[in-house]
């Protein structure tokens, strides 16, 4: 454990001893050396007596980090990927070989090159789920360098009490390729709760291994359950699904992006559960922590009634997938109302609380943000809680930020008729900003929203704004009007139709989205952004996830926070992909963050002040730590992270790793666009590349390389949910 300095102003300290930034905290947990920095860092960046002295307890072996006595970037952060390709050949440079460069020195050229960030922010996979056997990353078989055992790799036998049988049921990780039509599966559970059982904290480390077991008495019950033939095979199958994993025959076009750019293997959602909260994270790098310190007796819901409707509203922190007040039944709004998606459930009791912590949107306003919030519609209740932060984000005098959130739906779409905005696509407890009534209630703030459309129309017809920060965000159905990809021949026609209704959605999500449709998408957003070389030559691209979506991920959390509710932060691992033409290629960086480290990056980026250091934001995060908020936690955990994290420390880092010092400083040439561009008839052909993307863009995964067996347990069935009936009338073995 560190114990840090308590002073007036207390200061969090780094692996190296370094203050890295004043606020208030004064302990946190860190996990053993071995479970955070894989041996290839060790190898590749300190010499032969720093790696001798890692075998010691990890405070004797601060070089593992990349400590230096500056902050810098590269060295120990990042690895080279095996098998270098001959199409990035020419664009490869060892991270061992680069020279290291201060971060002062890196942000100060990524100011000068890059003025447009993308945010391709997809739906619920966990790492191990999509990228778990991708060459060079931290794992399901492997560290990155070399294998990793099963007794060595948390989570990866679990075991289950089966209710009839009374026998103990073995489940392990396994592999579904296109011939179990791997483009589509069912959703599991990724409650807050659900997230909690499956991580099996004892004595503040997550074990990684209730996943099978949660998911079995979800819907078998707990022991004792009087057992039925319909319950016990759900169980049994959920208990498989969330083990499972896929690689590059199913989603090349990520694997290629993973290969061609910067993947990150150790980035988390903020918050541990669903994808309201994370999306909400995404902007704001907290689920409302700052509004639950402000309003403590408040987050047991607030009553509200409107008309012949009353009930609850759902008070920070934001932990279920609660939708947003505005656009509600309880939104008063007269004019200018937000949507409500036309498949989702607005009972009374599901509805959120008006937001009123700053997020990004905040900061994006600069030095106009005064005059930009005297035209909220209701002051009072939007920016009491901000009310100090306006100021002092007015008095930095940095320059306004353009932004854009563009989510399927949103509007009037391409698959709408004429004139008609249905919204069916729509997945309103995904669109973060409708939470904050400070955006939705402002007209210069609330013109930053938008439908996914008015993307590839502002793209096509160069109507985007010259530089800012733009989120891109898929839903329910397709732009395309494609159906979900049916890649296993032997798929009887009825399976095929529940198939077609429920698995036509682009984001990514497992309940009603397919994976070679979400691909698709982010492909079609990354060509139309690479074919305009003036963005191109300026831009980052990032692909995030919101949240794992309850998949199981090996590799434990830090525990950061803890709310009414038992566990809020962080979230199981997720994945991350950097793409831009001054990005590294072929790399892995293994920088430790959450959706922090993108806000952190944007505030590099466009010179923003960290959300952290906002007055009221600073203020709430020194007051949690207390009694009354501590209280919610074990005993002796010290609620530190009540409030945003995007500020540089040992525990949340920014993406600078991704971004390679040589190109940025002139001394490499930029990558082209042609090596983000992925040809158009090739995105359209579905399955892409025939379901042998592997062999087609040139990848072996870890497994194949290992000479692992695949072994899928014998009559599973791939959608439990979508097609409970098969395994009764078609009992497969894969």
């Amino acid at each position: 454990m560190i114990k840090l300095q308590v002073c007036k102003t207390i200061e969090r300290i780094d692996l190296c001893g370094r203050v890295r930034e004043k606020r208030p905290t004064r302990l946190y947990f860190i996990s053993p050396i071995w479970e955070q920095v894989p041996m290839r860092r060790l190898k590749r960046s300190i010499n032969a007596v720093i790696l001798a002295a890692s075998l010691l307890p990890w405070a004797f072996a601060p070089a593992a980090f990349g400590c230096d006595s500056a902050p810098k970037d590269g060295g120990a952060q990042v690895s080279a990927q095996p098998d270098v390709s001959r199409a990035e050949a020419p664009y490869f440079i060892d991270p061992a070989r680069e020279p290291r460069m201060k971060r002062a020195q890196l942000v100060k050229l990524l100011r000068k090159r890059i003025k447009y960030v993308f945010i391709i922010f997809n739906e619920n996979h966990s790492f191990d789920n999509e990228y778990g056997t991708f060459p060079g990353v931290n794992g399901i078989y492997s560290d990155g360098l070399k294998p990793r055992s099963a007794r060595h790799t948390p989570g990866f036998i679990q075991t289950y009490t089966d209710n009839v049988s009374g026998a103990t049921v073995t489940v392990w990780p396994f592999r579904l390729a296109p011939a179990q039509n791997s483009c589509v599966m069912d959703s599991v559970d990724h409650s807050n709760a659900g997230m909690i059982a499956k991580f099996d904290i004892k004595g503040g480390v997550p074990m990684m291994d209730g996943y099978a077991k949660r998911e079995y008495r979800r819907f078998a019950g707990e022991p004792g359950t009087k057992p039925t033939a319909a319950r016990e095979e759900a169980g049994t199958q959920f208990a498989r699904l969330v083990m499972s994993h896929i690689d590059c025959d199913t989603i090349p076009f990520f694997w290629l992006y993973a290969s061609r750019f910067t993947i990150f293997d150790n980035i988390f959602a903020t918050e541990d559960g669903p994808s309201t909260p994370n999306a909400i994270a995404m902007l704001s790098g907290q689920v409302g922590q700052t509004q639950w310190v402000k309003h403590p007796s408040a987050a047991k819901g607030l009553p509200v009634k409107v008309g012949q409707n009353s009930g609850i509203l759902n008070e920070p922190p934001i932990v279920t997938d609660c939708l947003p007040l505005w656009g509600s039944q309880f939104d008063t709004t007269r004019f200018d109302r937000q949507p409500a998606g036309s498949k989702e459930r607005y009972r009374n009791d599901n509805i959120a609380a008006n937001l009123t912590f700053a997020a990004l949107p905040l900061t994006f306003q600069g030095k106009n943000i005064s005059a930009v919030m005297r035209t909220n519609r209701d002051p009072k209740l939007d920016l009491p809680d901000i009310s100090k932060d306006i100021p002092y984000i007015r008095r930095l005098g940095t320059e306004p930020v353009n932004w854009g959130w563009y989510q399927e739906g949103y509007d009037h779409e391409a698959t709408d008729p004429p004139g008609v905005a249905s919204h069916a696509c729509y997945v309103t407890h995904h669109n973060a900003p409708q939470y904050f009534g400070y955006i939705t209630g402002t007209p210069g703030v609330c013109a930053g929203m938008h439908g996914l459309t008015d993307f590839f129309n502002a793209m096509a017809l160069n109507r985007l704004p010259h530089g800012g920060v733009f989120y891109i965000r898929g839903g329910y159905c397709n732009l395309i009007g494609a159906k979900p990809v049916i890649t296993d021949p032997k798929t009887p026609a009825d399976e095929i139709q529940a198939i077609d209704a429920a698995k036509a959605g682009d984001d990514d999500h497992p309940a009603y989205s397919d994976r070679q449709l979400s691909e698709a998408m982010a492909a079609r957003a990354i060509n139309a952004i690479a074919s305009h070389k003036r963005i191109w030559r300026r831009c980052a691209i990032i692909i995030a996830y919101d949240e794992s979506d309850g998949e199981w991920d090996h590799v434990p959390p830090r525990i950061l926070s803890y709310g009414p509710k038992g566990l809020l932060s962080r979230g199981a691992r997720v994945p991350l992909i950097l793409i831009s033409p001054y990005a590294r290629t072929h790399v892995v960086s293994h920088v430790e963050g959450d959706h922090n480290a993108v806000i952190e990056t944007i505030n590099y980026i466009f010179g923003l002040p960290a959300l952290a250091e906002l007055p009221d934001e600073a203020q709430a995060l020194q007051k949690g730590d207390s009694p009354y908020f501590n209280r919610f936690a074990p005993e002796g955990f010290h609620q530190n992270h009540l409030g945003p994290d995007d500020m540089e420390s040992s525990l949340s880092r920014s993406l600078l790793s991704g971004f390679d010092p040589q190109r940025l400083s002139g001394k490499a040439p930029p990558l082209p666009p042609s090596f983000a561009i992925i040809p158009q008839r090739v995105i359209d052909s579905f399955p892409h590349y025939g379901g042998q993307g592997c062999k087609q863009i040139g990848i072996v995964p870890e497994d194949v390389r290992q000479g692992i067996s695949n072994k899928i347990p014998e009559g599973f069935n791939p959608l439990p949910a979508t097609v409970p009936a098969a395994v009764y009338k078609d009992v497969r073995t894969y």
